[in-house]
């Protein structure tokens, strides 16, 4: 492992261990309590005409049976049904965390119409899967130079107690921590890695969203909160340094053209003056020719640099015919 990579590690905060963990509500069908509810208000309503043509004494009852409906149909929760099959990994849409006067009592995760204790309170909690897009983000990358960068994370909520009770709001919580993770990513890693063997926000995306995937997990999952993705969206140099660095970039491409020209170059140099060395090319009445020239050293090193000067130029050469001798 890096140093960066240590770093980044030994930088991720320790969450504290959850209080409360996710468990199923003690729940039951909500049709037979719903029908239930429907005749008891039919009741009430019967004991209130029979007390105004009967016995006066019958409103109380159908008070005491109207207020009795009404708080056993306060229990009915309605749970949000899975997705069609086919239609995702994820089926389950929503889940109702129940309490009982402050008290965890469980949660609600079965589809369709549910009674509980009809004293407890329910609160709406989204199991879906959603995406949280970030804002583009200044940083110093990790040789200081200005850039720019936004991220996209998928999650979902996964332990419905831990995101009601241990945070305040888990969606600002994810919100604000994905924030915090991509720009500590940012400034452990640079833009562009100088030597070949280290990690680039720009040259190894992949590893680098690997790593903030695994630190945004070590961020929410004290919420209750799994990270399924996360990916960089924008990342680019800074205004203010962009054609300076672009600059630089194309610098480095010239350069290294160069050198392949160069390697290039030198090979058929080599070549040609091993193929001069050898002779003239070989006929059917003998193996090898006589040479075609002898060369002094100083004639080669002469015919080198000229060689070397029309390989490696950018324009073409405008050639000189020496119609002498080549020592004058």
């Amino acid at each position: 492992m890096s140093v960066h990579d240590s770093s980044a590690t030994a930088d991720i905060p320790e969450m504290p261990a959850p209080r409360v963990r996710e468990f199923a509500a003690h729940s039951i069908g909500g049709g037979p309590a719903l029908l239930l509810g429907l005749v008891g208000l039919a009741a009430a309503v019967a004991l209130f005409v029979a007390s105004s043509a009967v016995n006066p004494a019958f409103a109380v009852g159908g008070v005491l049976v109207f207020l009795a409906a009404v708080i056993a149909m306060r229990g009915l929760n309605t749970i949000a049904p899975p997705l069609p099959k086919g239609r995702g990994r994820y089926p389950h849409g929503e889940a109702r965390v129940v309490q009982l006067f402050g008290r965890y009592r469980g949660t609600i995760r079965e589809d369709g119409l549910r009674w509980v204790n009809p004293f407890t309170s329910h609160r709406r909690i989204s199991t879906r899967v959603r995406n949280h897009e970030t804002a583009v983000l200044k940083v110093n990358d990790a040789y200081g130079n200005p850039i720019e960068l936004a991220a996209v994370v998928v999650w979902k909520v996964q332990d419905t107690s831990q995101a009601v009770f241990e945070v305040d709001d888990y969606t600002e919580f994810v919100a604000t921590q994905t924030e915090t993770a991509v720009r500590h990513i940012a400034i452990e890693y640079p833009y562009d890695a100088h030597d070949e063997d280290g990690l680039s926000l720009r040259g190894n995306a992949e590893e680098i969203t690997e790593k903030l995937a695994v630190e945004l997990q070590a961020r929410v999952e004290a919420a209750g909160v799994r990270i399924i993705e996360s990916r960089f969206t924008h990342l680019a140099y800074a205004p203010e340094i962009a054609s300076a660095m672009l600059q630089r970039q194309q610098a480095g491409a010239v350069v290294a053209a160069r050198r392949q020209i160069v390697d290039g170059a030198v090979g058929m140099v080599e070549a040609a003056l091993a193929r001069i060395a050898m002779g003239a090319p070989p006929t059917p009445f003998r193996l090898w020719g006589k040479d075609i020239v002898e060369l002094d050293e100083e004639r080669k090193a002469a015919m080198v640099s000229n060689l070397m000067v029309v390989l490696c130029g950018d324009r073409a050469p405008q050639p000189v015919l020496n119609t002498g001798t080549l020592y004058q």
